[in-house]
């Protein structure tokens, strides 16, 4: 029988309920402070001194004048001609040359709304840097949730401070940038059974670089042998994958690169043509694995399929004619080391558990030994340099080439070598040396530092016989000429 309720005192419903006192609410810095003790921020910290101390070496070497070589001009043009919504023309490989004739790589318009706010081939090593670094995040998050955080950790500084990581470091800029961090978080899908993100990361890698097919082949392979026994039809759907990568890498050198090139031919199927195959240089090919495999991952990322992501780089490179491609030198290894410390972190989780004592005291021991090689070896590498005074400063010389290189006005056209090339690209339509075809130049700028030119002027008579130079300055080696009018 329901009556009416009954009134109750102040002093009973205090006794009858809990007091109501709000729960402590963790602030915002506390959460943050517990992110960063436990580990969980561990990937973030690392990839932000990697991108500080990537991004101080390269600009460093740039402001030097230290550029190695042509590309960083090269792609300055293509990105300058993206930024302008104009075909990427890149006047260095020849007059009016559409730079997808040479080499596949659309990405490289993704740099494009940044350089059109920031005009400079700096913009170009600083994103470089920048997506070097991120990929050190899910290498170090992957290999922390395999092996526990110190180990992750160690193999995370290990991958950042890698020799092949730091060559393209001090390579200037080149696309497959783009490619290391697509790798990197395509295994790290792969090594936690998410198939279909890991095909995801790994597809954009056609537009990275025409080679790149094989590797996403390569790649998508390894989840189907994966995922065979837990899912047939995710197996099924990464052989099509595989199927798709083949026949992009051949689309693209056969129709896709030829119908932008000027000859209507992909240019680089003589580097393999007049190859003497993969014993030729067999000593340097055998150095370039030892150091791939050795300092890096202790030999036991043999233990992984994943390392046969790198079997296609390693093919073309080994089978090139081009001396270049065997050795270590340059940035053709940045996108074999994600997948080379990846390997080794799938390997040690799976020698933990092996019956051989030895195995698995060799496994607990090596993320330490791996990185403490990283350290050891970065002395002689280009991250070295960092504790040089040289490094973060800009010599005198350097003033007075900038200086005169000034004296070239915006919009004129240019032919140069390789040192004046990257300080005028950004406002000048700039001509490798002896490569106008045609095209008679506002200005010559030539770096002569070496001595290669004896005349310089009596030089440039030999390439435009018909027009009249006249030096307009020279210092420190470095000679510009103008064209009377």
């Amino acid at each position: 029988m329901h009556g009416a309720p009954v009134a109750t005192s102040e002093t009973d419903r205090t006794a009858q309920d809990p007091p109501l006192v709000p729960a402590p609410v963790a602030s915002s810095r506390d959460r943050g402070l517990r992110r960063l003790l436990d580990g969980r921020r561990d990937p973030q910290i690392l990839a932000g001194v990697l991108f500080v101390a990537y991004a101080v070496v390269s600009i460093g070497r740039y402001l030097r004048l230290g550029t190695r070589s042509w590309d960083l001009g090269i792609f300055e043009q293509a990105v300058r001609a993206y930024a302008h919504l104009q075909v990427p023309v890149v006047d260095l490989k020849g007059p009016g040359a559409n730079v997808l004739g040479d080499h596949f790589s659309p990405v490289t318009a993704l740099l494009a709304p940044l350089y059109r706010l920031f005009p400079s081939p700096v913009t170009l090593l600083v994103a470089q840097a920048a997506l070097l670094a991120l990929s050190a995040v899910p290498v170090t998050r992957a290999a922390a949730r395999l092996l526990g955080r110190r180990r992750g950790l160690a193999l995370g500084v290990a991958y950042g401070l890698s020799w092949g990581i730091q060559r393209a470091v001090d390579f200037d800029f080149h696309e497959i940038c783009f490619a290391v961090p697509l790798i990197a978080f395509a295994l790290e899908a792969l090594l936690r059974q998410r198939w279909r993100a890991a095909l995801c990361w790994a597809l954009p890698l056609v537009l990275v670089k025409e080679d790149l097919g094989l590797t996403l082949a390569a790649l998508a392979l390894v989840v189907a042998l994966r995922a065979r026994t837990s899912s047939r039809r995710t197996a099924l759907a990464a052989l099509g994958v595989a199927v798709f990568g083949v026949l992009a890498t051949v689309v693209t050198m056969t129709l896709v690169i030829p119908a932008f090139n000027t000859t209507d031919a992909y240019d680089y199927w003589s580097k393999v043509s007049d190859s003497s195959g993969p014993f030729d240089g067999f000593d340097t090919k055998l150095r370039t694995l030892a150091w791939l495999l050795i300092p890096t991952t202790g030999l036991l990322a043999l233990r992984s399929p994943l390392l046969l992501v790198i079997l296609p780089t390693l093919g073309w490179r080994f089978f090139s004619s081009d001396p270049h491609h065997w050795d270590t030198e340059w940035h053709y290894s940045a996108v074999l080391m994600p997948v080379v410390v990846l390997a080794l972190a799938d390997a040690l989780a799976r020698a933990r558990h092996s019956s051989r004592p030895w195995l698995r005291s060799y496994a607990l021991h090596l993320p330490t030994a791996v990185a403490s090689a990283a350290l050891a070896l970065t002395t002689t590498l280009p991250l070295g340099a960092l504790t040089e005074s040289a490094a973060y400063s800009v010599p005198a010389r350097v003033s007075a080439i900038d200086g005169l290189l000034g004296r070239i006005p915006d919009g004129a056209t240019v032919e140069s070598n390789i040192g004046p090339i990257s300080r005028l690209t950004s406002r000048c339509r700039v001509f490798w040396i002896t490569n106008t075809r045609g095209v008679t130049p506002d200005f010559i700028a030539l770096d002569n530092s070496s001595g290669r030119y004896e005349d310089v002027p009596g030089y440039v008579r030999e390439l435009h016989p018909r027009a009249e130079y006249v030096v307009v300055g020279s210092t420190q080696g470095y000679v510009v000429l103008e064209r009377e009018r």
